[in-house]
């Protein structure tokens, strides 16, 4: 994994057209979803949903709060160049939306 952001190393897999996995250490998911950092758990884990734009970023998150979502970091300009923001589902799930500049989504 890289090393040249602090909170920044990630390893991204391609799983099937569309499916990326990412991995990367705890101490930055709770950093970049700007959630608190909790113990350890088996069910501990962050889902990304990658859109085709800024815009849709914003148009997701307003859906997702106004179904009961919890914004933890509204959308903004990412470090690594793209646009992001994550919520908290009612079960307490992080989740990111984010439109990247680098990747082509299928149509």
């Amino acid at each position: 994994m890289g090393r040249e952001y602090e909170h920044g190393a990630v390893a991204f897999f391609d799983l099937q057209h569309g499916l990326k996995l990412a991995i990367w250490p705890r101490t930055s998911l709770a950093h970049e979803a700007n959630v608190p950092l909790g113990p350890r758990s088996a069910t501990e884990f962050a889902l990304s949903h990658s859109v085709a734009s800024k815009a849709e970023v914003d148009e997701v998150m307003a859906q997702v709060q106004q179904a009961g979502a919890v914004i933890t970091d509204p959308p903004h300009d990412a470090f690594w160049g793209g646009y992001t923001g994550s919520f908290q589902d009612p079960d307490g799930h992080v989740w990111e939306v984010a439109w990247n500049p680098d990747w082509e989504l299928p149509d």
